[in-house]
């Protein structure tokens, strides 16, 4: 009797770092797995587009060093495979570029195991692009070459010919070169190189840690050396590295470099993380709290079966949005069941979640707080029926406001649970203060971030190595209720006015 059918392999680029790098192809691959073997230098940040619930497990947790590695990755994508598992080899840059890939799609083919091989953006390509050298330039350069620079220029029957390269006509690209650089530079030197040729070394290419070392070649290893270049970086050697002078960016944006702590929910943390990335922040997660369902429907199924005898329905939150329209869907009902109910929002966040399930605001206030919202709704509610949807903890002052001039009915359509990990990687780190910027978006979040940080970090903090980096006043007068100071505060009270401060703060103003 012939066994299962394997399931599909997918041997997919993770590209050279930046997780806005990675294609399409991949994330759908990433988003299907099951299984997902991944190698040591692919950022953390990339395993968040598995699915949940998908395994993933380290290469380096197989074996210690690559020749004793292989025949382990082999035999562990064939194995996962034949348990009709859904695999993603997640390999650094290209599978097929110094990435091994051929070796493994080729154990695949012999063992009868269906592949398919997903390419990425490789590691020079990064390279390039973010140190702003260009690797072709009709001016300067026709044909780039992509070497491998962890072999030995002087071993007997090397497979570079040296002297070629050294005559190459345009742009060298060495690989895994930097630890044997002063070999490389030496040997195209000896072979005719030009002392002057401009070269530079590109220190984990892409991501908020890139450093770019650039120097003519014949002084290339001693500036690489004493900027402390290591591994992983590139070389680049060719007429072309001196654009750079004119085309660098990626070092120049605001945050570029900074370590920047996001603690708001997974669900809710994407966008500002992707935001703090593009400015060029190192970004961490650490959720602080996580959102559930209220330990007791009842309350609001109630309210939503007399949803009808109610003129206004207040939101403080985009969870509130979701959880409401959700409960109702689990009740068998929808929209409809607002009729004429009017809206209030009391931020752009929460009028967009509303306006995803195709419902405009009826009012959002001047500005994104509860004092704002209970001004603006005072007038309008006299005397009507009011439904504040909220979590199950927070401020009482909406209510209290609106309560002396309506019928208010407040109910918890969500809970709010501290949810910092005391094992958490990130948690040490903050502790340690390797962490420079704290963004804290609610009152809830400050107190479960205060209190995760110890003496210790309270004490970092104080010192100002730690900088908190508040939404509202309202959070930060929380903070400093605890004793703790605010390095910067939103003017506008939203995600988007955290990162504003967070910019005018690492400047200096």
């Amino acid at each position: 009797m012939m066994g299962p059918v394997p399931a599909l392999v997918s041997l997919v680029g993770a590209g050279p770092g930046d997780p806005g790098l990675l294609t399409l192809r991949a994330a759908e691959c990433l988003a299907e797995a099951d299984f997902v073997l991944y190698d040591r230098l692919v950022p953390p940040r990339l395993l968040d587009f598995a699915r949940p619930g998908a395994e993933c497990v380290c290469v380096d947790t197989l074996a210690p060093t690559h020749p004793e590695r292989g025949p382990h990755v082999h035999r562990t994508l064939i194995e996962a495979a034949r348990q009709g598992k859904r695999v993603v080899r997640l390999k650094g840059g290209d599978p097929l570029l110094f990435g091994r890939g051929a070796e493994e799609a080729e154990a695949l083919r012999q063992a009868g195991v269906p592949f398919e091989i997903v390419p990425g953006v490789t590691a020079a390509l990064g390279a390039a692009a973010c140190a702003g050298i260009p690797l072709t330039d009709r001016r300067l350069a026709s044909a780039v070459a992509f070497v491998a620079g962890h072999e030995s220029p002087g071993k007997p029957g090397s497979a570079l010919d040296w002297p070629a390269l050294a005559r190459f006509p345009g742009t060298l690209v060495f690989y895994m070169g930097v630890t044997r650089l002063p070999d490389i530079a030496r040997a195209l030197l000896d072979h005719g190189m030009a002392p002057g040729t401009p070269a530079a070394v590109v220190h984990r290419a892409t991501t908020a840690a890139q450093r770019t070392v650039e120097a003519p070649l014949a002084e290339l290893p001693a500036a690489a050396e004493a900027a402390g270049a290591a591994a992983p970086s590139l070389v680049l050697v060719g007429p072309v590295v001196a654009a750079r002078r004119h085309l660098a960016w990626f070092e120049q944006r605001p945050l570029f470099g900074k370590r920047v702590l996001v603690t708001r929910p997974r669900h809710q943390a994407g966008e500002l993380v992707r935001r703090l990335e593009r400015l060029g922040a190192e970004v961490s997660l650490l959720p602080a709290v996580e959102v559930r369902d209220p330990a007791d429907w009842g309350p609001t199924d109630r309210a939503l079966a007399a949803l009808g005898q109610y003129q206004w329905v207040v939101f403080t939150s985009s969870n509130g949005v979701h959880a409401l329209v959700r409960r109702l869907r689990q009740l068998g009902r929808d929209l409809r069941a607002l009729g004429p109910v009017k809206v209030a929002a009391i931020g752009p966040a929460t009028a967009e979640a509303l306006r995803g399930y195709h419902l405009e605001p009826d009012l959002i206030p001047p500005e994104y707080r509860s004092e704002s919202l209970a001004a603006a709704l005072r007038e309008r509610v006299a005397g009507q029926r009011v439904l504040l949807a909220r979590a199950d903890r927070g401020r009482e002052l909406l209510r209290q406001e609106l309560a002396a001039v309506a019928e208010v009915e407040q109910v918890a359509v969500y809970s709010q649970a501290d949810a910092i990990d005391e094992s958490s990687p990130v948690l040490g780190q903050l502790r340690r203060g390797e962490t420079e910027y704290v963004t804290l978006t609610s009152s809830n979040i400050a107190r479960a971030v205060i209190q995760a940080l110890g003496e210790t970090g309270r004490a970092l903090v104080g010192k100002g190595v730690i900088k908190l980096v508040s939404i509202s006043p309202v959070t930060s007068a929380d903070v400093r209720r605890q004793g703790l100071p605010v390095a910067a505060e939103a003017t506008e009270y939203t995600a988007a006015g955290v990162v504003e401060a967070l910019v005018r703060l690492a400047a200096g103003s």
